[in-house]
């Protein structure tokens, strides 16, 4: 697994945004990780959305294509320092962002996101943007 993809991608893919859909085809095969906590975030949508049942089929399609990343203690350790570090630096992001970033960094995985007003932040962490 090289790659974690975040929240907005994986609705952007599930909505057909060609330039993100066609990116993270071709990343697959190396590997494509997807946060529990991004997770919860699309459900999120999918749970409030006109097409509810739609969009929960195309989330279901979608789900074997990548891996499951879960929160361990690993992740909660680079979480605490880096919010801390954001905080003394007067430049705190939400903290589900930063247990994504976490889980990145931990697994030594390139975030696919759109949001680097936020993950750009988080201290050695490789972002990718289409």
């Amino acid at each position: 697994m090289q790659y974690l993809v975040d929240s907005d991608w994986v609705i952007d893919y599930l909505h057909a945004v060609e330039p993100v859909r066609t990116r993270l085809r071709s990343l697959l095969p190396a590997g494509v990780g997807f946060s529990v906590i991004s997770l919860a975030e699309v459900y999120e949508g999918v749970y409030w959305s006109r097409e509810r049942e739609d969009d929960e089929r195309d989330l279901n399609a979608f789900l074997p294509d990548v891996e499951l990343v879960p929160i361990d203690e690993e992740v909660s350790r680079i979480f605490a320092m880096e919010r801390g570090r954001l905080r003394a630096a007067g430049k705190k992001i939400g903290d589900l962002d930063l247990l994504i970033g976490a889980t990145a960094l931990r697994h030594d995985l390139t975030l696919l996101t759109n949001n680097r007003r936020h993950f750009d932040r988080v201290e050695g962490l490789m972002v990718e943007s289409v």
